[in-house]
């Protein structure tokens, strides 16, 4: 505590110089920080009592039916649990910094009530000065904001941190999350904890190519893009592939033995043991022969044109060393009901190597993203919990951890 009580009071001279001095204070905090005091000098007055409100009809209208508010209430029981459980605020913005949801715990949600942190709260740095929401949506970064580095004194008694949302369909920027607290519950995996929820919602988000009406401007990645895990979507130079299952099934193979199978080899990865004709085969492929304007060859069948898949991205993530991106560009089984024994084998493969090198490095956010996949694995959520307990770290995300083990436990 008073480590932090110094860093508070650091904070707060540093704030009264700027005040008083103005860019004397650029020494005393970070470069963000001053720009946006900059900012907020020039509209807000250091004695504002309470952010302004917007329109609550408008933000109701933009709010209900909303993708963002599907996603948030398919998780709202873990955001509801994380704010009373760590007694915090959790708000959800759109692109503006407007406030569109909140939840507090006891102490905090009357709190956030005093300074308009609602539903039509408008937080962006011009309205009610410097704030971790800000930041966050300006910076597209996740960012904290502790006591005094805020402008408004009215919130020099809170610590916040927010990350931005985005549609993961289209890239769209949402809005942020924030999770609010009081300065002296200050914790250094508070970032983290902002970054773990930012993707539960995001994981949530409906998906679709729209959002807010407007349609998304496909990518042109050239060549073959694959997603086979926890889907099946091909598209090639960035137009989506209609096919069947089977055709989807030869693609995956073809695109995961890129040096190309004989009839035989094929045969036997996509059929197994089955009874089933070559000429069968043979039908399939040309039918995905034409759906790929002839970028098949034969003897061998290999495709003719630049091939990347999510499997090949997740494992090379993998190798490299990077849980938690491994984690977030892991969708789930890998085309979930395959009847081709290569696939289903591939698919067992690459579902062990997540699960072993989370087993091995247990990061929290990474864990409880891959909790929403595999709910029922207990021995993820044990190794991440006992992880945490042998660091002493009160990290906030182990509540979520606590509950989520406590599903798998039955």
């Amino acid at each position: 505590m008073g480590e932090l009580d110094q860093r508070r009071r650091t904070c707060l001279a540093a704030w009264t110089t700027f005040v008083e001095a103005g860019d004397p204070a650029a020494p005393l905090v970070r470069p963000e920080i001053l720009d946006s005091w900059n900012r907020s000098g020039a509209s807000v007055a250091t004695d504002v009592g309470h952010a302004p409100l917007a329109d609550e009809q408008d933000t109701d209208r933009f709010w209900r039916g909303s993708p963002l508010q599907v996603a948030v209430e398919r998780v709202e029981s873990d955001l509801r649990r994380t704010a009373e459980d760590g007694d915090l605020v959790v708000a959800v913005t759109d692109p503006d910094t407007r406030v569109l949801w909140t939840y507090g715990g006891r102490v905090m949600r009357r709190k956030a009530e005093s300074v308009n942190f609602v539903a039509a709260g408008r937080w962006d740095d011009a309205s009610v000065g410097t704030n971790a929401l800000d930041l966050a949506n300006r910076l597209e970064r996740p960012a904290m904001v502790f006591s005094a580095e805020h402008y408004a004194p009215i919130v020099h008694n809170w610590v916040c941190w927010a990350a931005p949302l985005h549609d993961p369909v289209s890239g769209a920027k949402l809005g942020v999350l924030d999770i609010s607290t009081t300065w002296d519950r200050t914790h250094p995996i508070g970032l983290a904890t902002a970054r773990v929820l930012a993707r539960l919602v995001e994981q949530a988000m409906p998906r679709s190519s729209y959002y807010g009406g407007e349609p998304v401007e496909e990518t042109h990645e050239p060549g073959l893009v694959l997603s086979l895990l926890g889907t099946a979507e091909a598209r090639v130079d960035g137009q989506r592939l209609l096919l069947n299952r089977r055709q989807s099934e030869i693609l995956a193979l073809l695109a995961l033995h890129p040096d190309g199978l004989s009839l035989e080899q094929l045969h036997a990865l996509l059929y197994g043991d089955h009874a089933v004709t070559f000429s069968t085969l043979k039908a399939e492929v040309s039918h995905l022969r034409h759906a790929l304007a002839g970028q098949l060859a034969s003897r061998p069948y290999r495709l003719l044109m630049p091939i990347s898949t999510d499997v090949e991205h997740v494992l090379g993530l993998l190798r490299r060393g990077d849980v938690g991106a491994a984690v977030h560009a892991y969708g789930g089984d890998l085309l979930p009901g395959t009847e081709s024994p290569a696939l289903a084998e591939m698919g067992e493969y690459v579902a062990v190597a997540v699960r072993e090198a989370l087993l091995a490095d247990p990061q929290p956010d990474a864990v409880l993203q891959y909790s929403e996949l595999a709910p029922y694995d207990t021995a993820v959520l044990e190794a991440c919990l006992a992880r945490l307990s042998a660091q002493s770290l009160r990290h906030p995300a182990v509540p979520l951890l606590k509950a989520r083990l406590a599903v798998a436990g039955g």
